[in-house]
């Protein structure tokens, strides 16, 4: 028999919105015994049953729920349910007439696939996990087999899976940091093709599983605009947005990084596309470099600005917002008039409304006007779940930007 965790009175309105936590000032009780990372019954004030999900006893997220059916059995064939309604979802709105954009993607995504704490990408013919919470972790290598069985089944045959689960959040769910292999051991420098670029994937040692597929379609939204161009790609990571520019047609692209390591990835993938003759990386701290670039006249028709998110916790967004308004008005000052500023924000404390204010802070600040081209959010193998508000992170505008006069 299930614990039941009792909501206070005027408790649980996210949750009954449809989002997918219950946070520890929330509960009044406690019924039953149970052992962190088991199931457990959700009811209101009322006595209303809310859904069902796991408890963790060391974790301010108290609850995250896996199904509004209380009654429901949260089993392998449970499991097999959610993992391919994640996959049929992500076939229908990411498979492309023109290209294989199933070849790499999320094909997990926490609570937005109803899988909470959880995060599966899949790079060519490997699957990297990431686990996130206590109770998905013990469930974790069911939900494995049950993807790679899915997966098989549309004759997709999974060679090797590897453990990503080191972010530090782990320790808010008294849970250590791990990687590692999951199965047999392979060769973890894995090739993987996004817009027709190739790219080599160190799911060891790159950034999260090891490479940012939520900026997929955001790509060629920017590379669309630089043929011909001269491009400023600044936080270049492995060279994405760069190599799209590059692909796309333009004439000298300039990617910068404060990583070694990146810079060193992000010529490779040049080479590895024959771009590396239009598109090149150097090593540079962008804050600093923004200014000595102004300071020499240097000017861009594209400036791409696609930093690491400012704040992690909603404490932090006031140094958050400093730090924006700084880059993108350091970014546009580069931008010839008429020219192109690309400019996004990947924390979901960073509101959409917050993000907007804070580039217009920045634009009256350098003097220009701005006129939007597009505005874009992550791609649609990262559904944001409503209610969900974590799912909603990334931001990202294009603007034509033009001097005031």
């Amino acid at each position: 028999m299930s614990a039941i965790v009792n909501l206070k009175k005027n408790e649980g309105r996210t949750l009954k919105a449809g989002g997918a936590w219950v946070f520890d000032n929330e509960i009044e009780s406690v019924l039953g015994e149970f052992e962190d990372g088991e199931m457990v019954i959700v009811k209101d004030f009322e006595g209303k049953n809310l859904g069902k999900g796991f408890i963790n006893s060391n974790s301010k997220i108290r609850v995250r729920i896996m199904t509004r059916n209380a009654e429901e059995e949260i089993n392998r064939e449970f499991l097999r349910m959610r993992v391919k309604n994640a996959w049929e979802y992500r076939k229908q709105v990411m498979k492309s007439p023109s290209e294989d954009n199933l070849n790499s993607l999320r094909i997990i995504f926490g609570e937005a696939d109803f899988l909470p704490g959880l995060v599966i990408d899949k790079y060519n013919d490997v699957l990297v996990v990431e686990s996130l919470a206590l109770g998905i972790d013990k469930l974790k290598e069911i939900i494995i087999d049950e993807l790679k069985a899915v997966l098989k089944e549309d004759g997709i045959v999974i060679k090797g899976v590897y453990e990503r689960s080191d972010a530090p959040v782990r320790k808010k769910e008294g849970m250590y940091l791990h990687k590692g292999f999951i199965g047999d051991e392979f060769d973890t420098n894995v090739e993987i093709s996004e817009n027709g670029i190739k790219y080599i994937v160190d799911v060891v040692n790159g950034q999260k599983t090891g490479f940012f597929l939520d900026q997929k379609y955001n790509r060629q939204a920017i590379g669309k605009l630089c043929k011909g161009k001269r491009v400023l790609d600044c936080f270049t990571h492995m060279g994405t947005f760069a190599l799209n520019a590059g692909i796309n047609g333009a004439n000298e692209v300039t990617g910068l990084d404060i990583s070694e390591f990146a810079v060193m990835q992000a010529s490779e993938n040049a080479k590895r596309n024959n771009l590396d003759n239009t598109v090149k990386f150097r090593c540079a701290d962008v804050l600093d470099e923004l200014p000595r670039l102004e300071a020499a006249g240097e000017k861009y028709d594209v400036v791409i600005l696609d930093p690491p998110a400012f704040t992690k916790s909603r404490e932090a967004t006031k140094n958050a917002i400093k730090g924006y308004r700084e880059i993108n008005r350091k970014g546009m000052k580069l931008v010839k008039d008429g020219g192109y500023l690309a400019t996004c924000s990947c924390s979901h404390f960073m509101t959409e409304e917050l993000f907007k204010e804070t580039i217009h802070q920045a634009a009256r600040s350098a003097g220009k006007r701005l006129r939007q081209v597009e505005f874009r959010t992550q791609a649609p193998d990262h559904p944001i779940l409503w209610s969900a508000d974590e799912s909603y992170y990334l931001k990202f505008l294009i603007f034509q930007v033009v001097d005031e006069k």
